[in-house]
């Protein structure tokens, strides 16, 4: 696979509304179910599959560049309806999202996943976003099943060579993914969520400082599109982001932490 399939404009002009929706970028992260006819104009979509049908991807399609679904290699969520296929290959569970750890080493796992991407990409959808490989980092749940995620990357890749791949996470396994997926996405690195009391915030300038000369690094390296998204609930703090990674020239998407709707923010 060419490692930049896609290239991604986010600095287009910043449009305001009323209502405090997200300024119009070039990217649009929604895992919640939005009206097909309100996505448009974006150069990059990733949205939750079992949100849309068929018919409804190819209008989103007809307004946008590349529609791209989300699919978690690492997890599996309660509520997804291959939970009781899998439930009983999985391990712990990740209580923030309801989701559950999965066994990549079981072939009967492997053979489901490579079922849900054909069954996700047989809707029309351009690619796939890959959820959770910080997982297999070696910090991670799954850090005994990094061979196997990179086994699993490599079919995914070869069956489906003609589709957008982007990774979210594991940047410190990007040596061994990025011949594998098209870009990469990091979240938080200039904000700075916290869960235990449902904060947004900034996060540490040096820490920040750090992390971007890292991902510089690894942009120049492997010339690799990185894509940032970072999370805000209101404007000064949107703003306060979109100063910081502005000089960066990363693209990037800001929203709220569930990335449920479109983004809003206070005054």
């Amino acid at each position: 696979m060419q490692l930049i399939k896609m290239i991604i404009l986010m600095f287009p002009s910043i449009l305001f509304s009323n209502d405090n929706i997200m300024p119009k970028h070039s990217i649009l992260i929604c895992y919640g179910r939005l009206e097909p006819e309100t996505i448009k104009g974006y150069h990059y979509v990733i949205l939750e599959s079992q949100h849309y049908n068929i018919y409804e991807i190819n209008k989103i399609k007809s307004q946008n560049e590349k529609v791209v679904a989300y699919i978690s290699l690492g997890e599996i969520n309660a509520h997804s309806k291959y939970f009781e296929l899998l439930k009983e290959n999985t391990f712990g569970k990740n209580e923030i999202w309801n989701s559950y750890y999965l066994n990549l080493k079981s072939d009967y796992t492997i053979e489901k996943i490579m079922e849900m991407v054909k069954n996700t990409l047989d809707l029309g959808y351009d690619g796939l976003f890959f959820d959770n490989i910080d997982n297999f980092t070696s910090f991670g749940p799954q850090s005994q099943q990094k061979e196997d995620l990179l086994k699993l990357l490599k079919t995914i890749d070869n069956d489906y060579s003609d589709h957008v791949f982007i990774q979210n996470a594991g940047i410190q396994i990007i040596s061994e993914t990025a011949q594998y997926v098209d870009a990469i996405v990091v979240e938080s690195v200039a904000s700075n969520y916290t869960f235990d009391d449902k904060n947004y915030k900034l996060r540490d300038l040096t820490v920040f400082e750090n992390a971007i000369s890292e991902l510089e690094k690894v942009r120049k390296k492997y010339k690799i599109p990185l894509i940032l998204i970072e999370y805000a609930d209101n404007m000064e703090l949107y703003n306060a982001i979109l100063k910081r990674i502005n000089d960066s020239k990363f693209d990037c998407f800001i929203g709220n932490i569930d990335l449920q709707t479109m983004p809003k923010f206070s005054n």
